[in-house]
C-alpha cells in the first residue's frame, strides 16, 4: 500500500483555529476522494479500512463543528464513489463448467475407459476417439457473447452460471474482434482464457513498482485484477492477451471437429493456441504430455497442465455432462510439486459432520512457490499405514489446488530414537464426547452434535463459504470471532447482525467503510439459487453436484422441504422416491432423512425463510419431456442407459431409479425384470425401446 499522510489527528479538533479548520478540511477532501478512487474504481485500496475510517470521522466532525466550511458536494454526504463503471452480473445461456484432472498415463486410460463404458464403444471403434490436445493457459476464464456477429456481452466465469459483466473492460484487448467477418450463427458464445504474458508481468510489476503501488502475485492475478477493473482505462493500460479454445451456446453448428471448431476461430481473427494438436490415443497423449512438459519453462505465458478433448463434436454431444464437469474433457495436470520437512506435531480438527480429522503441523517449506505448514493426514488408518509420527522428517506433495498431503516418512533422515506412534482421541478434542467410528468408515466422528462448538463453528463457516452464500467478508476468522462473540449462533444470524453495528465497530480492525462493505455483501445474498442453498446447510454427503440434482429434480425449496418432511416416514412413496434419484441412492437418502429429523435443523430452516429468497430452478418449458419423470429398465441395443439418461434429462425430464405412482414412462428394453411388471401393475405408460426412440427424434444423435 502506498504511504499518506494520515496522521491529521496531532491536533486535537476542539483546538482547532478556523483558519486550521478550514485547511485540514481541504487536505481531507482531497485524500479521501482519492482513497475512493482507488478503493472504487481501480480494485486497489491504498490503506486499511480502520485507517480510512478515522480520517472519514475525523472529517465529519471537523465539518460538524465548522459547518461554513462545508462544501455543497461535502463527501460526509457521499457514499463511496461514483463509478466510472459497473461490474453487474450477468448469466451464461450455458453453464460454464469446470474440467476433472488427471495426473498420468494410467488416469488418463481410466478417463477413457469410462468413455467407451458410456458409449458402448467395441474395441475395435476405439480407433477412431481421437482428442485435441491444448495447452491450459493459467488465467482467467472469460465468456465472449456475439449476437449477428457482433460482440454484446463478456462476463467472467463467476461461479458457473452467473459470471460479472465486464464487456467495455474485453473490448481494451487488442487481439480480440468485436465483429465475426462472415458465416456466424444468429447467437454463440465464445470462451477463452484472459491472461498476461511472463516478460509483460514482469514489466508489469516494475512499473508497479516504480509508483509505489502494490506488486502482484503472479500473472494469474494480475490479468484477474486487470480484467476487474471499473475504469476501462486502467484494463487499457494493461498488458492483457486472450486465447480462445471452447463454445458455449450457439443457435447452428458451426463445426463438425474441436479441430476445425478451432480453425474457424481462426478464420474470424481470434488467437488459438498454436500447440494444439490432435492425438489418437493414450500413447500419443502422454507423448504430447511430456513434450509440452520440456517446452514449459521457454513459454511465454503460464501453463499447468494440457487439456484433452474428445475431436468429434457428435461425440461430445452424446456425452455430455456429469456434475460440474464434461465427460469428454479432461485436464491432464503437470507433477505433483514435491519437498521434504518436518513433522512439528500432529493436531486433530473437528469438522461441521463431527468428523475427526488429524493434520499435521509442518516446518514451513515452499513447495510450487507457495508456503505449506499444514499437511492432511487424512484418518487414524493412514497415519498406521505409512507409520507417521510427530517430530519425523516427510516427503509432502502438493498437486494443483489440494490440499499437501504427507507421502510417506524419508526414513532415511529419520533416527532410531523416534517419538512413539501417534495415539488417536477416543474423545473429542473439543466438547470431550465419544469419538466413534462407524462400521466400514474409516473416519472416527464426534458424537456431541450441535452441542459441540467445533461443529457449530465449521457449519457456520461452510454456510459462507464459496459455494455456498459466498459472503464477501465473512471468511473464517471473520465468523469465528463474531461466534465467539455470541454475535452469530445460527446461520439466520448473519443475516440480522447490522443489529449489532456498534458492537462491530468496537472491535479492533473494523470501522464505518468495512461495516458497510459486510453489511451490504450480506444483503446482497438474501437471494440464493435452491443448489447453493441445500449445499450450504452442510448436510453430510451433500456436496454441490449432489445439491445440484436435488434442486434439479425437487425444483423449489417449499416442494423439496414437503418432500423431505414426508420422506422421514419410514416406506412411505417420498422416501422411495428420494432414494431412487439418480446419483442419489439410499446412503445420502438416509443422512438427509436424518437432517430433517433433527428439530433443531427444522427451527434453523423456519429461521432462514424469514430471511432469504430461495429462487426456484428454471426449466425449459417447451422441452417434449419437460416435468416427466422416467424409468429406465433392461437393456436398450441403440444406446446405453447412461446416454438415454442424458438425453431424457436434455428434455426436461426427471429420471429415478425406482417405480413409484408419480413415474410418467417407462422405458422397456429386453429383460426388463420386476419394474416392467411393477408399472403394468400400476397402470403406468410403457414404452419399448423403437417407442422411446420415436419419441426423442432428432435428439438421438
Amino acid at each position: 500500500m502506498q504511504k499518506f499522510q494520515t496522521d491529521f489527528h496531532q491536533i486535537s479538533i476542539s483546538e482547532l483555529s478556523s483558519e486550521q479548520a478550514q485547511k485540514e478540511l481541504s487536505q481531507l477532501a482531497n485524500l479521501l476522494k482519492s482513497l475512493d478512487h482507488a478503493y472504487y474504481n481501480q480494485d486497489e485500496p491504498l490503506v486499511e479500512d480502520a485507517t480510512y475510517d478515522k480520517l472519514r470521522q475525523r472529517y465529519n466532525k471537523i465539518e460538524l463543528l465548522f459547518p461554513q466550511f462545508r462544501q455543497k458536494d461535502s463527501i460526509s454526504q457521499k457514499v463511496g464513489i461514483k463509478p466510472t463503471g459497473g461490474l453487474q452480473k450477468c448469466k451464461h445461456l450455458i453453464p460454464m463448467l469446470s474440467l476433472d484432472n488427471v495426473f498420468d498415463i494410467r488416469e488418463f486410460e481410466d478417463f477413457i475407459k469410462r468413455i467407451q463404458r458410456y458409449l458402448d464403444l467395441k474395441p475395435d471403434e476405439l480407433d477412431n476417439l481421437h482428442f485435441v490436445a491444448e495447452p491450459k493457459i493459467d488465467g482467467l476464464s472469460i465468456n465472449l457473447t456475439y449476437k449477428h456477429g457482433k460482440l454484446i456481452q463478456a462476463s467472467t466465469r463467476g461461479d458457473g452460471t452467473t459470471g460479472e459483466d465486464v464487456t467495455e473492460n474485453v473490448k481494451t484487448l487488442r487481439n480480440l474482434p468485436l465483429t465475426l467477418p462472415e458465416n456466424y450463427p444468429d447467437t454463440i458464445e465464445i470462451r477463452g482464457e484472459v491472461y498476461i504474458s511472463k516478460q509483460d508481468f514482469f514489466n508489469l510489476n516494475k512499473e508497479q513498482e516504480k509508483n509505489n503501488k502494490r506488486l502482484f502475485a503472479n500473472p494469474r492475478n494480475a490479468a484477474a485484477g486487470s480484467l476487474r477493473q471499473l475504469d476501462p482505462e486502467i484494463t487499457r493500460s494493461r498488458p492483457l492477451s486472450l486465447f480462445v479454445y471452447a463454445q458455449g451456446y450457439s443457435d447452428k453448428s458451426i463445426a463438425d471437429t474441436h479441430e476445425h471448431f478451432l480453425e474457424r476461430l481462426q478464420q474470424w481473427g481470434f488467437t488459438v493456441n498454436p500447440l494444439f494438436k490432435v492425438v489418437k490415443n493414450a500413447r500419443e497423449a502422454e507423448e504430447f504430455q511430456q513434450s509440452i512438459i520440456h517446452q514449459r519453462s521457454g513459454l511465454p505465458y503460464d501453463i499447468d497442465g494440457v487439456v484433452y478433448k474428445i475431436n468429434s463434436v457428435t461425440l461430445q454431444n452424446r456425452l455430455g455432462f456429469i456434475g460440474r464437469s464434461p465427460r469428454w474433457a479432461t485436464a491432464w495436470k503437470f507433477p505433483a510439486e514435491q519437498a521434504i520437512t518436518r513433522i512439528k506435531k500432529i493436531e486433530i480438527q473437528v469438522g461441521r459432520t463431527g468428523a475427526l480429522t488429524p493434520v499435521a503441523l509442518l516446518e514451513p517449506i515452499n513447495v510450487g512457490g507457495v508456503i505449506v505448514t499444514r499437511a492432511t493426514l487424512h484418518n487414524e488408518d493412514e497415519i498406521i499405514r505409512k507409520d507417521i509420527r510427530e517430530h519425523d522428517q516427510v516427503i509432502i506433495q502438493r498437486a494443483g489446488d489440494v490440499i499437501p498431503q504427507i507421502l510417506r516418512v524419508d526414513i532415511s533422515c529419520n533416527s532410531q530414537n523416534r517419538a512413539a506412534p501417534f495415539k488417536f482421541p477416543t474423545h473429542c478434542p473439543v466438547c470431550g464426547a465419544i469419538a466413534e467410528k462407524p462400521k466400514n468408515e474409516a473416519v472416527s466422528r464426534c458424537t456431541g452434535g450441535l452441542s459441540c462448538k467445533a461443529q457449530i463453528e465449521e457449519r457456520l463457516i461452510h454456510f459462507c463459504s464459496k459455494d455456498a452464500f459466498n459472503i464477501e467478508g465473512m471468511g473464517e476468522k471473520t465468523v469465528l470471532d463474531f461466534f465467539r462473540m455470541d454475535l452469530i449462533k445460527q446461520p439466520a444470524d448473519i443475516f440480522r447482525l447490522y443489529q449489532h453495528q456498534q458492537t462491530i465497530l468496537r472491535l479492533e480492525g473494523w470501522g464505518e467503510l468495512s461495516l458497510k462493505n459486510l453489511l451490504t455483501a450480506i444483503d446482497q445474498h438474501r437471494r440464493i439459487s435452491l443448489d447453493h442453498f441445500i449445499y450450504s446447510l452442510g448436510i453430510r454427503r451433500i456436496g454441490l453436484t449432489t445439491a445440484k440434482i436435488l434442486a434439479r429434480y425437487y425444483t423449489s425449496y417449499t416442494n423439496w422441504k414437503e418432500q423431505m418432511l414426508a420422506a422421514r416416514q419410514t416406506g412411505s412413496e417420498e422416501r422411495l422416491v428420494l432414494g431412487s434419484i439418480e446419483g442419489i441412492g439410499p446412503a445420502i437418502a438416509d443422512e438427509i432423512v436424518a437432517f430433517f429429523t433433527e428439530m433443531h435443523n427444522l427451527t434453523t430452516l423456519q429461521d432462514l425463510e424469514k430471511e432469504l429468497t430461495i429462487q426456484d430452478v428454471q426449466y425449459q418449458q417447451t422441452g417434449k419431456l419437460a416435468g416427466k419423470t422416467i424409468v429406465f429398465t433392461g437393456t436398450l441395443s441403440s444406446m446405453t442407459r447412461s446416454e438415454a439418461k442424458n438425453i431424457a434429462e436434455r428434455l426436461g425430464a426427471k429420471v429415478t431409479s425406482s417405480v413409484s405412482q408419480k413415474t410418467d414412462f417407462v422405458i422397456e428394453g429386453t429383460d426388463g425384470g420386476s419394474k416392467a411388471r411393477k408399472a403394468k401393475e400400476l397402470g403406468l405408460q410403457c414404452l419399448d425401446e423403437q417407442e422411446w426412440n420415436e419419441l426423442i427424434g432428432s435428439e438421438k444423435i
